[in-house]
């Protein structure tokens, strides 16, 4: 946003006798930051998907073994609703297989 739109902004809130200086203040932040009245991104919730590729690289295998590590059941695939392929794999079952191994 340009400096002159922040002045002109400023000058019409402070013309209002309703707002306050702090609800001002958050205000122009929020122009400032383009909306973004949060510092960081929210983190994401849930398991963490991870793709074949990467799945097959933390086991030290190769695709193929790794599908066959899918299709004997030892690790399972997630679908993403409305998908008909598999996304990946969930890197908890990933790594709990790697713990599997080492023992």
């Amino acid at each position: 946003m340009l400096p002159t739109t922040v002045d002109v902004v400023r000058a019409a809130l402070r013309a209002d006798p309703t707002v306050s200086p702090a609800d001002r203040g958050r205000l122009l932040a929020a122009l400032r930051n383009g909306g973004n009245t949060s510092p960081a991104p929210a983190a994401p919730t849930g398991p963490r998907l991870i793709r074949r590729k990467e799945a097959a690289a933390m086991l030290a295998c190769s695709l193929r073994t790794l599908d066959a590590l899918a299709a004997d059941g030892k690790l399972s695939r997630v679908r993403l609703p409305g998908r008909r392929r598999a996304a990946g794999f969930r890197e908890a079952d990933v790594r709990a297989l790697i713990e599997e191994g080492a023992q």
